[in-house]
């Protein structure tokens, strides 16, 4: 039980890796735009989450650790914002390379755009609460750029694959927030759990999920107008 945060990570990481080699999928062939992507992302994280443990939003239970820290964060954290979002786009190749198409095709700008209405309402409605209230804005501030500046159509796909990560997601998190590892100041978020994870963990998977596949997807098609130009030259 002294390391559990650490084989949690290593249980999230060692599917997906090992899997990454299929053919069909051929996951490995991202890196190249994958690492670079969670290089930023994650970054962005740690230095949130060195901010949010240092004023009290969040803390961890050093009974579950192994005692190596990053600043302020427990090295499983700082492991957490890699191996998480590389199940994550995962579960989002996977899906593409296996299917032609999914059920949100002609729904996810839709569904984009409510979020947009959504989500600064709930930071409105708790400005007070930190957890709430940057999870609400970050994240509302993501699908602006994605709706009104990068118009992908890989959002469906990303929808898809963000219903999918919720199962994994529910146990990690689950076994995270009961025993608790990481144990969180109820004044900074709404107090809404779904079984004894914070509402707002959703939304920060959601922001931490989706910022990932933007860059990733940037910096493909950015490769592939490169490669383009150069055949035409």
């Amino acid at each position: 039980m002294h390391n559990i945060y650490l084989w949690l990570d290593i249980f999230v990481i060692l599917f997906p890796f090992v899997l990454s080699f299929d053919n069909k999928v051929a996951f490995y062939k991202n890196w190249i735009f994958l690492f670079p992507a969670i290089a930023v992302v994650s970054s962005f994280f740690i230095i949130w989450d060195i901010l949010f443990t240092k004023n009290g939003v969040w803390g961890f239970n050093n009974d579950y650790l192994t005692g190596l820290y990053f600043y302020n964060l427990p090295l499983e954290e700082v492991l957490f914002f890699i191996f998480v979002p590389y199940a994550c786009v995962f579960i989002y190749e996977c899906l593409r390379g296996y299917f032609t198409s999914n059920f949100l095709k002609s729904s996810h700008a839709y569904i984009t755009l409510v979020l947009i209405c959504v989500l600064p309402i709930i930071s409105i409605l708790y400005y007070n609460r930190d957890y709430t209230f940057y999870t609400s804005l970050f994240s509302w501030l993501l699908l602006l750029i994605q709706y009104l500046i990068l118009k992908k159509n890989y959002m469906s796909w990303f929808y898809v694959a963000y219903l999918i990560h919720l199962i994994p997601f529910i146990i990690i998190n689950g076994v995270l927030t009961a025993l608790p590892v990481v144990i969180y100041n109820n004044i900074e978020n709404t107090g809404i759990r779904i079984y004894t994870i914070p509402v707002e963990d959703t939304l920060y998977s959601f922001f931490l999920f989706l910022g990932n596949i933007m860059i990733m997807e940037y910096l493909k098609e950015k490769f592939q107008d490169n490669s383009f130009n150069k055949i035409k030259k």
